[in-house]
């Protein structure tokens, strides 16, 4: 029996379906406050900066996804210490940011110019979604 790549995702990404139905709630407010926009410019305004300053609240989570393979529980049982899990990412292809299980960027891993012990990403491309 082989784990998916959706199972293995929804098991590493711990995603919470509280999180995800507050962002559809403020995006779906969102909407609103634009659709409103465009048939009241003025009487919108102060909707929409009330509106905003909710939605900057709202915690998300973000990931950087190196990569991710599928493999079977016998073969994840027989992992140990000093194992070496093989991804299906070469060295110098992009790696995705992911928010709230969604891939949003892509982009290449560097080092903290102010902190040369950590990791970071720097952004190489946005990811569009149609329809949005």
């Amino acid at each position: 029996m082989s784990m998916t790549k959706a199972n293995a995702e929804a098991l590493n990404h711990g995603q919470n379906p509280g999180q995800d139905e507050q962002l559809d709630r403020a995006i779906e407010e969102l909407r609103g406050v634009l659709q409103q926009e465009e048939q009241e410019p003025q009487a919108a305004s102060s909707t929409a900066a009330a509106a905003s300053s909710v939605i900057m609240d709202i915690p998300v989570e973000v990931q950087i996804v190196l990569g991710s393979t599928e493999m079977s529980v016998s073969e994840l049982m027989t992992l140990q210490k000093g194992s070496t899990v093989a991804l299906d990412r070469r060295i110098g292809e992009p790696i995705d940011l992911v928010v709230n299980g969604r891939r949003i960027a892509r982009g290449e891993i560097t080092v903290l110019e102010n902190d040369s012990s950590r990791f970071a990403i720097r952004l190489t491309e946005i990811v569009t979604t149609k329809g949005s």
